[in-house]
């Protein structure tokens, strides 16, 4: 994933947290709000260590980023998006992460 299409700083975390929606399944929230300067949008991914060690929790956020960098053409522009992974999202292959993904992110009306 482009460095430019990721959120880094903690006050863009807590401006999606605090005045964003967020829809969730059983393995992923998103929390998004719309923003202009995101073109074509903005990406940050939490893996708290409820989920696994940090090999456990890096792996899942590459693997997060590499789902959603297929689905670059197909997410909302001017969007910043926030993808929390929950535990069952561990035992899980890629295929299957990426049904998950586009799963919560169509219900979140995220997907053209």
């Amino acid at each position: 994933m482009r460095r430019s299409l990721r959120l880094r700083n903690r006050e863009d975390f807590n401006r999606i947290y605090r005045g964003g929606k967020s829809f969730a399944n059983s393995q992923f929230v998103v929390y998004w709000s719309r923003q202009r300067i995101a073109d074509p949008f903005r990406l940050g991914v939490s893996a708290s260590k409820k989920i696994g060690n940090a090999v456990m929790r890096n792996r899942m956020r590459r693997m997060v980023k590499e789902i959603v960098r297929h689905l670059e053409d197909r997410v909302q522009p001017h969007t910043d998006l926030i993808l929390i992974v929950r535990k069952p999202a561990t035992t899980m292959s890629m295929k299957e992460m990426e049904k998950s993904v586009i799963h919560v992110l169509k219900k979140a009306g995220l997907l053209k």
